[in-house]
């Protein structure tokens, strides 16, 4: 996705964790939108639902009172996830195998939200916007 960034964008979970822990590794696309108060920038309860789960198993250090200040901090609205969105994960080819991704893709494409990533998986999904 080229040209101006505005509207709705939903963040991959690597990119909440990058704003707060390597801000260095966001585009300067992102880090701009980051910063953009036009910009309604959104979380999958997903996301938090991954981040919960490595961070007990020991794959991520990012504890729970990072993550809600990350979020205030930024501004961030985090989007319930619902039936409609699980349901479209029967349509979704199997491009992507990681469980977190494939269920924050399919509610961007039910929400028509673009996604911000770093992850290129996430283009091979038709009609899924991605902003980097």
């Amino acid at each position: 996705m080229r040209g101006v960034i505005d509207g709705r964008l939903l963040l991959d979970t690597a990119v909440l964790i990058y704003a707060v822990e390597s801000p260095e590794k966001l585009s300067r696309r992102v880090a701009a939108a980051l910063q953009n108060d036009t910009i309604s920038l959104e979380l999958s309860a997903v996301s938090l639902t991954e981040i919960a789960i490595k961070n007990k198993v020991g794959k991520l250090t990012f504890p729970a009172e990072v993550v809600r200040r990350a979020i205030e901090s930024l501004g961030i609205r985090i989007v319930p996830y619902t039936a409609e969105h699980a349901f479209h994960l029967f349509e979704l080819p199997l491009h992507h195998r990681d469980p977190f991704d494939r269920q924050i893709i399919a509610q961007a494409l039910v929400e028509k939200i673009p996604v911000v990533t770093p992850d290129r998986t996430f283009g091979r999904y038709e009609g899924l916007k991605l902003v980097w």
